[in-house]
């Protein structure tokens, strides 16, 4: 990231290169972010990625969740900049047959739910969900509670949610996996 003044602002960042679901973008000269632009309002305003939400701007929700480098990251809690050189992959960049995607769209088990209902929440926990299997192909319940704990659904299909990431863990542990 290169800070430089222009026309007496100093509040312009003038560079910042990040790869956002396998694809550069160069935010250069009058492009760059101000450098109070957080990733989320980089990704959904400037690059037009409406898959994350912004719900509570505030990094309580989990709604604004993107991988950063291979992390789940709260994407409103990120500070553009903080992502220049990185690689960025949101919900978008996911393959639709991703095996957490399938197994979200697919859960409605008896006693367990759906995964989603009104869908806001989504995005966020497919992504962490995503994350999580990335580094922990097979983890218990207690896991998935654990590592979905910072994503809120509004709807209550916590349950459903859950037991998707389940899903989506035995497909990838019987090696189906992208």
């Amino acid at each position: 990231m290169v800070l430089t003044r222009d026309s007496g602002d100093s509040s312009a960042v003038r560079s910042c290169r990040l790869k956002v679901n396998g694809v550069w973008h160069d935010l250069a000269g009058a492009h760059g972010p101000p450098p109070w632009t957080t990733l989320a309002s980089l990704l959904k305003d400037r690059l037009g990625l409406t898959g994350l939400k912004m719900a509570c701007g505030e990094g309580a929700c989990g709604a604004c969740t993107v991988l950063l480098d291979g992390k789940a990251v709260l994407s409103c809690m990120v500070l553009a900049v903080e992502a220049d050189g990185c690689d960025v992959r949101t919900v978008e960049g996911l393959a639709p047959d991703d095996p957490v995607i399938v197994a979200f769209a697919e859960q409605c088990e008896p006693g367990y739910g759906t995964a989603l209902q009104c869908g806001y929440c989504t995005p966020g926990f497919v992504v962490t969900a995503r994350a999580l299997l990335d580094r922990d192909p097979a983890p218990t319940l207690d896991v998935v509670k654990e590592a979905l704990s910072g994503n809120i659904c509004r709807c209550g299909c916590y349950a459903g949610i859950a037991r998707a990431v389940l899903h989506a863990a035995e497909v990838i542990e019987a090696g189906a996996d992208r």
